[in-house]
């Protein structure tokens, strides 16, 4: 018989569970429901039967098509899984099944998977033996303009570079940038923030988000046919990110992912910039990007505000104003309408004869600067050195398709 210790309590699981069921039933969701019955009943079998079921249903279709009960029937999934590899004291699988309920579930049992993930993690810390306490950096070394010049796409550093101000005043930011539509590069205000001393140990990234599992890319960029995406340990991403000597085409990326909403220890160390709050905007999304140098964000453009705050490393960030839109070959295909057809990387001036003549704003992006990128600014941005940054996005309304 089990202690209490080893019992994974989630009331609201099972306050919410009958109401679940029943619409999953309407929706012709029997098999699930046959296979949810069992698992409550400890027969871990049927647990991961229940989350394939959910998992295809995901899959059957384009992300926005997808019915919210099937989300919901996946996070149910993912926690009676992992209330099943708790009492095995297998808590590193179970901290993967939340994850996954935490990345591809639904509203109405988030809370539960937050807190759930939680204890897990607590229990496997207070399990785990003492590694180094000595800290490693993410990023350490001299920085070598000259040489990053030659990686650099063509012209870079020769045009304008982009305004900086330190400390700017709210006041000042609306009426010399945000109102104009003016990018602008802001210093001096994320000294305050516990990331800024934090983030640069991989022992305390390790320590807080190691046994976590979350989406990362694989390859150059998303334009690319050998381009994919994994679902691996953040520990395991660390370990990607240590080595350094991944082939260009093998590079891994975590980018555009709320990580800030799935740990919230990281969370914790990161303030929302006033900046943010301009116009009388409110958050759209808050995002991570963490990966080694050169992960690439090919140009594109989105619809939001957006502050992008160099945490950790340095970036190369180019932007073209809205206005010249179509003189970047937008890709035709509606999904990828925000992005340009021109791989600044290599660009093929027969097929793109306009570009090299475009005049536009650049920067290296320093450690503990803010980059303010109005909407439909095109921009192209390359990590330096391993980079971690955080974007947010705000706006009166629409939502994001793609950013740094």
């Amino acid at each position: 018989m089990s202690s209490n210790d080893d019992v994974l309590y989630t009331p609201l699981l099972d306050a919410e569970t009958p109401t679940l069921l029943h619409k999953i039933s309407e929706e012709g969701g029997y098999a699930f429901v046959s296979m949810a019955v069992a698992a409550a009943e400890n027969d871990m079998r049927a647990a991961e039967a229940a989350r394939e079921m959910a998992w295809e249903q995901l899959h059957s279709g384009p992300w926005h098509s997808v019915l919210p009960i099937w989300r919901d029937a996946y996070a149910m999934a993912c926690l009676h899984v992992a209330k099943l590899w708790y009492v095995k004291k297998e808590y590193k699988e179970a901290v993967r099944a939340l994850d996954l309920g935490l990345i591809m579930g639904g509203l109405v049992l988030r809370e539960e998977l937050r807190s759930a993930v939680g204890m897990v993690v607590r229990k496997a810390l207070t399990l785990r033996e003492g590694g180094s306490q000595r800290r490693v950096n993410v990023v350490e070394g001299e920085f070598d303009v000259a040489e990053v010049k030659r990686i650099l796409p063509v012209k870079s550093l020769s045009c304008k570079i982009i305004a900086k101000r330190s400390s700017l005043s709210l006041e000042s930011f609306l009426r010399d940038y945000f109102i104009s539509g003016l990018p602008v590069i802001i210093s001096d205000c994320m000294d305050h923030w516990p990331a800024a001393s934090k983030w640069n140990d991989m022992n305390y990234l390790e320590r807080v988000a190691g046994f976590r599992t979350v989406p990362v890319e694989v390859g150059k960029n998303y334009l690319c046919s050998d381009w994919k995406q994994e679902l691996i340990t953040f520990s395991e991403f660390l370990q990607r990110i240590r080595t350094r000597d991944t082939p260009s085409a093998n590079i891994t990326y975590l980018a555009q992912h709320p990580l800030f909403d799935q740990i919230h220890e990281l969370h914790q160390d990161i303030i929302v910039p006033d900046y943010c709050y301009a116009g009388g905007g409110e958050i759209r999304s808050l995002n991570a990007w963490f990966g080694p140098a050169g992960t690439v964000t090919p140009l594109h453009h989105d619809p939001h505000h957006n502050i992008l705050a160099q945490v950790v490393g340095k970036k190369y960030i180019r932007l073209y104003p809205a206005s010249l839109s179509e003189e970047l070959y937008p890709h035709s295909e509606s999904m990828l309408s925000n992005s340009s057809q021109v791989d600044l990387d290599n660009i093929d001036e027969k097929e793109f004869p306009n570009i090299l003549d475009l005049d536009f704003l650049d920067c290296i992006l320093e450690e503990g600067e803010m980059l303010y990128i109005p909407p439909k600014w095109w921009h192209y941005v390359r990590s330096l050195t391993t980079s971690l940054s955080v974007s947010f996005w705000w706006s009166n309304g629409g939502t994001s398709t793609m950013s740094p």
